[in-house]
């Protein structure tokens, strides 16, 4: 099967998503305990974050090797831990090592059986956000069954969808309400099983690509409207239970609550028309750069932000943050973190250490500052044609043929949002 061409709107989608993530972590390490009703609130809605990650995960793998078959397997899984494994295993190292040798406030190392059992619960479970990649690698684990399944069930992927969204609100209201047994409650995090809908979904629409592209574009309208009012509803469900006027929808802002499901399918969409309009042809160069960077180092910044959040922290950030708004700290934290990891992961990317630290393959210092380069002169429009007949193309392009850049060979693409190899090569 020949390889697949590079998605730009969803590369674009990439720097967007690693926003949320740097802000709920923000959240949840400085938010005061004054400011709960707010800070809870608004982890409630950026808790998607971990959605769209999943959905784009699962939507890009199966976009990449949707044909292929069983040879290629053993190369399809060696690629998958390089780029997964091997820096959920570095990282999980680095921050077992962060706390008690950089910042000198842990001590799990004053016995090695200690800090051997520590490390171990790291594995086991990954430290704060390295639970994304336990959910990965079981989907790859999976991903032989979900392209049987999908394969098999041509034609009816709409009833594979409504089992997956009935079986996303069984496990949600199952791991809300704690009726599931005790063991799937305390590693719920870590189940893929309760991401069905993301993981089989964005599998699922990447058979679909093209026709959920067009519906999405054609519907940008609604699909903000549906954006706002499935917030406005989990925001509603939250204070009415904080009130405690009912809590038969949920209650807090637990990222399992079954409220938020229909937000959560929103913001993806509308994701996906961010990144369409970041990437429209006639976007400045600045524009152009600031997405192509930030794509660029996005898994990097989603594994090094708790270097820069826990060193704030350590630093003594929470009493800028007792003393300034909600509205002050919060930006100024993420941008912190997030350019932070920016800076660290563009660094890493041209050392040895690239594949295991950044899941990218190493590339040259000269390329670390952007050149300057001459835009190529507009070509005559034919008499006849109308202004804004380019705007109607592209924004009606599949998404499949309207992606124009070449395929590249980062294999860490796959995770992070985009296509990158041949299936099975």
């Amino acid at each position: 099967m020949a390889g697949r061409r590079r998605l730009d709107q969803v590369d674009a989608m990439r720097p967007l998503k690693q926003v949320g993530v740097v802000s709920t972590h923000t959240i949840i390490t400085f938010a005061p305990v004054g400011a709960a009703v707010l800070s809870n609130a608004t982890l409630l809605l950026l808790h998607v974050s971990r959605e769209v990650f999943f959905f784009i995960s699962a939507c890009m793998l199966t976009y990449a090797y949707a044909g292929l078959q069983r040879a290629g397997w053993g190369t399809f899984y060696w690629r998958r831990f390089v780029s997964v494994g091997v820096p959920y295993l570095c990282w999980n190292l680095i921050y077992f090592l962060w706390f008690p040798y950089v910042l000198h406030n842990a001590s799990y190392t004053a016995t090695p059986s200690m800090a051997l059992a520590h490390f171990g619960h790291l594995l086991e479970v990954g430290y704060n956000q390295l639970y994304f990649l336990i959910v990965i690698m079981e989907f790859y684990l999976l991903f032989p069954l979900v392209l049987w399944l999908l394969r098999r069930t041509k034609g009816h992927h709409g009833l594979v969808l409504a089992a997956a969204v009935a079986a996303q609100f069984a496990m949600s209201i199952g791991m809300h309400w704690k009726l599931l047994p005790d063991v799937v409650v305390a590693y719920g995090q870590e189940n893929a099983a309760c991401y069905v809908l993301y993981l089989l979904g964005g599998a699922i629409v990447a058979f679909h690509l093209s026709d959920v592209h067009d519906w999405v574009v054609r519907n940008a309208p609604l699909v903000v409207f549906l954006t706002v009012a499935s917030a406005v509803f989990a925001e509603g469900v939250y204070f009415l239970s904080r009130e405690g006027f009912t809590h038969i929808l949920g209650y807090g802002s637990d990222p399992f609550q079954p409220s938020v499901i229909p937000f959560n399918v929103c913001v993806i969409a509308l994701g996906y028309l961010a990144g369409m309009y970041l990437v429209r042809p006639w976007r400045s160069r600045r524009t152009k750069a600031a997405v192509r960077i930030g794509s660029d180092n996005a898994y990097g910044i989603y594994l090094a932000q708790m270097i820069f959040i826990t060193s704030l922290g350590a630093l003594g950030w929470k009493t800028f943050v007792g003393r300034a708004p909600f509205w002050v700290w919060l930006p100024l934290t993420v941008a912190i973190a997030y350019l932070g990891g920016i800076v660290l992961t563009a660094l890493l990317a041209r050392t040895p250490l690239a594949v295991p630290l950044t899941g990218r393959k190493q590339v040259p210092w000269s390329t670390l500052l952007p050149r300057r380069v001459r835009e190529p002169e507009a070509e005559p429009v034919p008499a006849g044609v109308a202004d804004g007949a380019s705007d109607t193309a592209s924004a009606g392009t599949p998404a499949m043929a309207g992606a124009a850049s070449p395929v590249t060979q980062s294999e860490s693409a796959t995770l992070a949002g985009t296509t990158t190899d041949q299936n099975g090569t």
